[in-house]
């Protein structure tokens, strides 16, 4: 059995991972509830007809767990609730819930819960399913910082506004204590870990982060951020298609403009090493862990772009700070953001972190679970 002592370089640590912001303004968050609001941005509004009954529910320190909890409560099998993705406990949040019409009656349960209100009600004609939204409208308040500091965060704001925020996957992906990448290369080496069958394929997709991370975070140092390599898969921002990059120097113009970025490796079954530069970069980082590609291959795989496009960014100065308002798209961590503008590690994870990690490739729980 693999001694974890010695695997240690494998553990989480955000002073790992490089900033893109030169300046940062310190501060706490969530110190109120009130102080993190998430309003999820739906792909579609629901037509006003249909079999499905749809309820747009604002909650306050509730899971959106606790939502399905109660309306199972009233007979309706999981399956038949529709939501397009979790939200955060600790903040004030909106999401779009659907359940068969014939139930409709169910929602007045919801609002028998402390915390929650029905904003909005409707119908459509399908079930709200994963990923049925464009992404999630964040307002922050930062607490414990001089006014003049919401200068310094709106200089933050847009730089990476203009150049993307890395897509770091944080804490919140590795544990309690930061190990879980060290237990899935246990589970790839063939060993038994604390929790069994139930959480392998949680710590193997955490080790897939891992090295997603610090490839992330070498190309940042190698200067290569804004850029993309010959081997390269680029994804578009306006369009989500992908291609492979065959002349990284062609392209890399189209990356400083962010309109591509490199769609980095979770490796998997179907996901390999690249071909070209970024393939070499890929087996430079891998070796440096002592790693390989084949670690991940109890899970699909998949791959997941380098940088974050912000929208709708604002900064509003307050007595103790500021607060700061952006649009992410689906699959982002407003973890991301935060951190680049506070420099501090903001997203401590929760004791229970280790067995609700979503699977590596589900983007819509993962964002919506860590904002």
């Amino acid at each position: 059995m693999t001694d974890s002592d010695s695997l240690q370089h494998l553990r989480f640590c955000w002073d790992d991972l490089p900033r893109v912001c030169e300046h940062a303004t310190g501060g706490t968050i969530r110190n109120q509830l009130e102080d993190f609001t998430v309003d999820e941005i739906p792909a579609y509004e629901p037509q006003g007809s249909g079999s499905f009954a749809y309820a747009r529910v604002e909650k306050r320190g509730l899971t959106s767990s606790d939502l399905v909890k109660a309306l199972k409560e009233t007979g309706i099998p999981e399956k038949r609730i529709g939501m397009a993705g979790l939200k955060d406990k600790y903040a004030v949040t909106s999401q779009w819930l659907s359940i068969p019409n014939a139930r409709a009656d169910a929602f007045e349960k919801l609002e028998e819960l402390e915390g929650v209100r029905i904003l909005e009600r409707s119908r459509h004609k399908n079930k709200l399913g994963i990923g049925h939204l464009h992404g999630n409208h964040f307002q922050v308040r930062v607490r414990g910082v001089s006014p003049e500091m919401s200068d310094v965060a709106s200089t933050a704001l847009k730089h990476l506004a203009e150049i993307g925020a890395p897509n770091y996957f944080g804490p919140q992906r590795f544990g309690r204590f930061g190990n879980n990448a060290i237990d899935g290369f246990k589970v790839a080496r063939g060993e038994k870990v604390p929790g069994g069958k139930r959480l392998e394929r949680f710590f193997v997709a955490a080790l897939q982060s891992f090295v997603f991370n610090h490839l992330l975070a070498e190309r940042l140092k190698r200067g290569l951020y804004d850029a993309v390599l010959t081997g390269d898969w680029a994804k578009k921002h306006d369009t989500g298609g992908i291609f492979v990059v065959e002349d990284g120097d062609k392209e890399t113009p189209r990356a400083k403009q962010l309109a591509i970025s490199s769609a980095l490796p979770l490796f998997g079954k179907k996901v390999r090493l690249s071909e070209g530069a970024a393939g070499e970069l890929e087996q430079i980082i891998l070796e440096r862990f002592g790693l390989r590609w084949t670690d991940g291959t109890t899970l699909r795989g998949d791959r997941r772009i380098s940088r974050l496009v912000l929208t709708n960014t604002n900064i509003t100065p307050t007595e103790d700070g500021y607060i700061l308002s952006f649009t992410l798209p689906k699959g982002a961590f407003a973890t991301s953001v935060l951190r680049e503008v506070m420099g501090v590690d903001v997203d401590a994870p929760s004791d229970s972190s280790a067995s609700k990690q979503p699977e590596v490739g589900d983007e819509d729980t993962e964002a919506a679970h860590d904002e």
